[in-house]
């Protein structure tokens, strides 16, 4: 597990960007952390540094949005309103990331045993900190990543 210490938004920021940079087709990375934690100012983030072309909004009513404008699809999914495993299963975000896209899964960790091998990037409020300090610990689920592992370290410890 990797864990990063940040002091600001823009610094959450360049932790998505480093991640952007890393993503391959098929990825899925899911979003973790309490309600305010910064999951969709992250994807924010990561779509931004992706090359999406539009606004990156919260996916929450309407489960699933699609973007262009990066070097494949970016798919951003919010889990938060699902109740039930089958209901995330009914989904099928497997089929929606396909192999031509990646995927970011907002509230995933609720539904980790569907979604295969994934990277969890949990957002931590620090206590007794400003707000906008953030611990980002990240791990390898399922091993898709043991081959950018290194990589994606030094990309981060920058951060």
């Amino acid at each position: 597990m990797l864990s990063i210490d940040v002091q600001s938004l823009d610094g959450s920021g360049r932790v998505a960007a480093a991640l952007a940079g890393l993503v391959r087709a098929g990825d899925v990375v899911v979003l973790a952390g309490e309600m305010g934690a910064g999951k969709t100012a992250f994807a924010r983030a990561f779509g931004s540094a992706f090359g999406v072309d539009e606004p990156v909004t919260s996916p929450t009513f309407t489960l699933v949005h699609t973007y262009g404008g990066g070097p494949m699809p970016m798919h951003h999914a919010d889990l938060y309103r699902l109740d039930t495993v089958n209901e995330v299963a009914d989904l099928g975000l497997d089929e929606i990331v396909g192999d031509d896209g990646v995927l970011l899964v907002e509230w995933g960790d609720v539904a980790s045993d569907v979604l295969g091998p994934h990277l969890e990037v949990r957002l931590l409020r620090v206590v007794d900190a400003p707000d906008d300090h953030r611990t980002i610990e990240i791990r390898d689920v399922g091993g898709r990543w043991t081959s950018r592992w290194d990589r994606l370290a030094s990309a981060v410890a920058s951060c």
